[in-house]
């Protein structure tokens, strides 16, 4: 008996580990790398500052000339010259940045880096990614249900069961007021929109276009794959009265996936990169990323917190200019509180942004947010809201409720745009500033709550009165 026992074991663990190896296949095209390579200046650029309009979109013109910000260098495009000096050493290029001044190229060698430092351009080169052997294999869509539970009907609340999430923010008399976020735009970056192209209160939002940054996997719509980005989407876009009103369902949407689910490694940064630079040519006005990171496959790149100083890390250099450009960027604190790292992940130590932490329904925080202060003494978070628990609505098409930082930060996100619909003629810096002085812990920030959580009506109203 003893032996037909163990003979059972054994056939299970087999017929387990094969289901396993089921769900991943060899990764196609064989082994590859890609490097990141940076670029010593723009001279011999063929673009002027004199002429923005050959480079930048009319409405990121608009942006700065109405904030009274100047277009520079890092705005021209890269040296033609040197990019194809670059490419002419075999390499691919696959994404570039202008703020950054960097090139992502894929390469079959490592070799090649040798070559190109040797351009007389070229400061560095760093493996920012490694094909690995195998990936999770494509998986169809799950159905998604078309109408609601009725359990779901809160008649008594406008917004059903998404008022208490706004309410805490004094964004439900916002709205009142008329400020739902018309005439603004939000791009939302993140790894996958799962159904959002078809669940019908989410087809129902101004979508302005969708948009894929990842190269390291086999490409797919941006609509298979995880829904952590549909219940991030959900939070701010649905338009369901009496059962889902998201912050700000009257905006207009980008979606941006910049983040590989496959691996986790520091290409990411640089499709993070790409996606914002491209916000900004859009005209996007308030940017979401629910992302960030620390920790990667390759533990010999894993970052220290003494790199959490808003600048070292090339993720967090870009964040820190995007209100620069005269746009807010508002990122999620991360979920690390109750483990090892415990702090902010980067881009959230980024300067001149809003990182949001998590706190429950009784304004307590979430022992998981991420703390700070940043390695150079900054108060983080900036601001706190409900992410434990969000209501969201998933993949599936279901209202459900789910906890992170993730879905905080869209709560902050979608209520700035409203509260900058209302006063179009401040700065993306005045914004950010009247949102944190709006909190309840303004008068002493620490490095749990921030600054407390805001209140928008309250902002609103302080900006009427000094207008």
């Amino acid at each position: 008996m003893k032996k037909v026992l163990t003979i059972i074991v054994l056939l299970l663990f087999v017929i387990t580990l094969t289901a396993r190896n089921t769900d991943r296949v060899k990764f196609p095209g064989g082994k590859c790398y890609m490097l990141r390579v940076q670029l010593c200046d723009k001279q011999g650029t063929t673009f002027s500052l004199d002429h923005p309009e050959d480079f930048l979109s009319q409405r990121a013109i608009e942006r700065r000339q109405r904030q009274r910000l100047a277009i520079d260098s890092t705005d021209l495009p890269l040296c033609a010259r040197y990019v194809q000096a670059v490419e002419a050493t075999g390499v691919e290029t696959v994404a570039v940045s202008k703020w950054n001044n960097t090139m992502l190229v894929r390469v079959r060698k490592l070799d090649v880096m040798k070559t190109l430092l040797r351009l007389p351009f070229v400061t560095h080169v760093t493996k920012v990614w490694t094909s690995p052997d195998s990936i999770e294999r494509r998986k169809p869509r799950p159905h998604y249900r078309t109408t609601f539970n009725k359990w779901d009907h809160l008649d008594e609340n406008p917004e059903g069961v998404t008022y208490d999430q706004i309410e805490m923010l004094g964004g439900n008399r916002l709205h009142k007021q008329g400020y739902r976020g018309r005439d603004m735009v939000i791009a939302v970056l993140d790894g996958g929109f799962m159904n959002a192209d078809v669940i019908p209160v989410l087809t129902r939002i101004r979508l302005l276009g969708s948009v894929d940054f990842t190269h390291a996997v086999n490409k797919e719509s941006i609509f298979n794959g995880i829904d952590h980005g549909t219940m991030v989407l959900s939070t701010m876009a649905a338009n369901e009265p009496g059962m889902f009103v998201g912050t700000a369902p009257d905006a207009g949407y980008w979606l941006l996936r910049c983040e590989d689910t496959q691996t986790e490694q520091m290409v990411e940064e640089d499709y993070w990169a790409a996606a914002v630079e491209f916000a900004d040519s859009a005209g996007v006005d308030v940017i979401n990323s629910s992302l960030g990171y620390h920790h990667f496959d390759d533990p010999s790149q894993n970052y220290r917190y003494c790199q959490l100083d808003g600048s070292s890390t090339l993720i967090s250099r870009t964040a820190s200019m995007v209100a620069q450009k005269g746009m807010i960027l508002v990122n999620s604190a991360g979920n690390d509180g109750m483990g090892t790292w415990k702090k902010i992940n980067v881009p959230a130590d980024a300067k001149d942004i809003i990182t949001v932490g998590a706190v429950s329904a009784n304004r307590e925080n979430a022992a998981f947010s991420g703390i700070g202060p940043t390695a150079d003494g900054r108060v983080k978070p900036d601001v706190m809201a409900m992410g434990s628990p969000t209501s969201v609505i998933t993949g599936r098409g279901v209202i459900s409720k789910d906890i992170g930082t993730s879905f905080s930060a869209p709560l902050v996100t979608g209520l700035i745009a409203c509260l900058w619909q209302a006063f179009p003629h401040k700065t993306a810096l005045e914004v950010m500033d009247m949102v944190r002085q709006s909190s309840d812990n303004v008068e002493c920030p620490d490095n749990i709550f921030g600054y407390g959580i805001p209140n928008f009506w309250k902002a609103y109203q302080k900006m009427r009165d000094e207008r």
